[in-house]
């Protein structure tokens, strides 16, 4: 039996996917690559000595997913493809909607065909919302989305909620993330983002290597130690290891139920630069700019219940995380690129 990644060559599919061939299952990854790369699945297989099913194409395009599951004997899914950069969720809002909601309705029709009910969905803190106490916790009201790509989220949650009450036997843990990054400790693989970064340690990681001349950071005047945003930085392996410890959930439950994947510690954008200066021995010039729309002070993660019922937890420390992140760009300066 094979488990199905959807977006499998992204930053955490990939790492996911090592983790799950490293577990002894066996993988068909499908992708359309377009914020991705090829090459990140062959270095999966070069890591791991054992090889994966490779199929691109659109999760959009129903008819080509029902000969997917036609053609695999797939056991479960973990569902990565979306879109997923929040500021560009903003001005692309109906690309957003289409690719991660009409994707997943795709995608679970074509699992009902196929008689698949075990799912393991990416999600992500966004969709608690702006007016959410920390640390977040599973039982608190989701909602007051500020952008598009978290609004995204939550209606598939919810999508996700109402199927499995008509579907008595559909089991889906909502995975919901806080911040990855880090990259596998082989530098091979890592992330790899398309055009200017949207994310703080792709940014910094880039400054770094000189492919960026200094880092913007987004307000110095919040009501946080040193004045910038926190948020709970997680390793990607820790993140990726969460998703084959759900697989084993979702065996042996049913209905739909959120899980936070967090470290519980919020960590700000000076502490992060610092941490890595640290680790890489390298300084990163940055600049306080004004603050950026939508952003939120600071959050983290409540990650007990993932702990008790996923048998999880963080375990990768901050100092590892950038080690791990410098080792990848400094070998890969170009991410999947050729030098």
């Amino acid at each position: 039996m094979s488990v199905l990644v959807t977006g499998g060559a992204g930053y955490i599919g990939s790492h996911t996917a090592v983790e799950l061939l490293d577990s002894g299952f066996d993988v068909v990854v499908v992708d359309n690559l377009c914020n991705s790369n090829r090459e990140s699945l062959r270095r999966v297989e070069a890591l791991t000595g054992k090889k994966l099913t490779f199929i691109e194409g659109d999760i959009c395009d129903a008819n080509w997913l029902d000969q997917v599951f036609a053609s695999h004997n797939i056991d479960s899914v973990i569902h990565f493809a979306a879109l997923k950069a929040v500021g560009e969720s903003v001005s692309r809002p109906i690309d957003y909607y289409h690719n991660n909601v009409s994707g997943t309705l795709a995608l679970l029709a074509a699992m009902n065909k196929a008689g698949v009910s075990k799912l393991v969905f990416s999600s992500s803190a966004t969709v608690y919302g702006s007016s959410a106490k920390v640390p977040y916790r599973e039982d608190q009201a989701t909602g007051g989305t500020t952008n598009p790509y978290g609004s995204s989220k939550l209606i598939i949650e919810n999508m996700l909620l109402d199927c499995a009450k008509a579907n008595p036997a559909l089991s889906v843990a909502m995975l919901r993330y806080f911040n990855p990054i880090g990259a596998h400790e082989s530098g091979l693989i890592g992330e790899d983002p398309q055009g200017i970064p949207n994310n703080l340690m792709p940014f910094i990681a880039q400054v770094a290597v000189g492919k960026r001349s200094q880092l913007s950071v987004f307000g110095g005047d919040y009501n946080t130690p040193d004045g910038t945003c926190l948020r709970d930085y997680l390793h990607v392996v820790d993140l990726a290891v969460g998703h084959v410890q759900a697989l084993d959930w979702v065996a042996n439950n049913q209905g739909a139920k959120p899980f936070n994947l967090g470290t519980g510690n919020g960590t700000s954008v000076l502490e992060m630069i610092a941490a890595f200066e640290a680790a890489s021995g390298v300084k990163i010039p940055y600049e306080i700019v004004p603050r950026r729309e939508g952003d939120l002070e600071g959050f983290w993660a409540d990650s007990r219940l993932a702990e008790q019922e996923l048998g999880w937890k963080a375990k990768l420390s901050l100092e590892r995380m950038m080690i791990d992140t410098w080792r990848w760009q400094h070998g890969n300066p170009n991410g999947y690129l050729p030098s």
